[in-house]
């Protein structure tokens, strides 16, 4: 059994058969799959593809993702905090900072990334919801405001892309790195080092589909291929591999990571 803790599954990319692929990820064992939004103009349709498919149970999460603030308004932050008295979503994301991309380190953009990190991580400790974070290049400031914010409800680092310290630090502030499929990239030297620095009880797989495809699932003559959360396994068995550990071993281990971090409980009926 897996959850898929990252995954963009209301994008149009899957919107031609966005059944089939459930069905696939569900028969591969992913039981769970967090939607990660990204701009308020599209949470209505996450939410209705998340009512829309029983199995996987789909997970909504909403946030102000840090590479589109340009287009995030005030007004989003009062429907996020709406949608939050509602308990539409299990966390708040995909929120962060982001000095990778050029035009929103300008400092004016980054200014505005700042505000709007700081306000999401108030309503998501005003109502007790973990988040999920995209941070590139921007781990030093991430750290700062999360303290200053003296923020506890936890949540996971989506993508990881920082060294061993900045790993630590993370599982310090109560955070599980999520792991995806550059972990089966032979170059991604600097993820494999984290991985086997960090304790099995720190990490999270995820997919990001339709994003960062697993390479045994990379098509070499197409100039994109899809990624899938029924590529899930794929990540599954190179953490295991790297952690020396069977599937068997690696599966519960991290089913508790994934509930926790996301604050679920697994009832009879489904996840809460």
């Amino acid at each position: 059994m897996w959850i898929d803790t990252h995954c963009h599954f209301d994008v149009a990319e899957f919107d031609p058969d966005r059944d089939l692929v459930a069905q696939q990820a569900w028969s591969a064992g992913v039981q769970a799959i967090a939607v990660i939004a990204y701009l308020a103009e599209y949470w209505p349709q996450l939410l209705s593809v998340c009512k829309s498919i029983k199995q996987p149970t789909l997970l909504p999460v909403l946030g102000l993702h840090p590479c589109y603030i340009a287009q995030h308004q005030t007004e989003h932050l009062e429907q996020l905090e709406v949608c939050l008295q509602q308990n539409q979503c299990i966390a708040v994301g995909e929120i962060g900072l982001d000095t990778y991309i050029a035009d929103i380190k300008q400092p004016e953009l980054y200014q505005k990334q700042q505000c709007f990190f700081a306000a999401q991580l108030d309503l998501a400790k005003q109502y007790a919801k973990p988040v999920v974070l995209h941070v590139r290049k921007a781990h030093a400031d991430v750290f700062k405001i999360l303290r200053q914010h003296e923020f506890n409800e936890g949540g996971i680092i989506h993508a990881f892309s920082g060294g061993i310290e900045e790993a630590k630090m993370y599982a310090k502030l109560g955070f599980k790195l999520g792991i995806g499929g550059s972990l089966t990239y032979e170059q991604a030297k600097r993820l494999h080092n984290v991985v086997a620095a960090m304790p099995i009880e720190s990490l999270v797989i995820e997919t990001d589909a339709p994003d960062m495809i697993p390479q045994p699932y990379r098509n070499p003559n197409a100039h994109y291929t899809r990624n899938s959360p029924a590529y899930l396994p794929c990540i599954a068995q190179a953490l295991a591999t790297s952690k020396q550990m069977t599937l068997e071993q690696l599966a519960p281990i991290l089913w508790q990571n994934s509930c926790q971090a996301l604050h679920l409980s697994l009832q009879s009926n489904g996840f809460i």
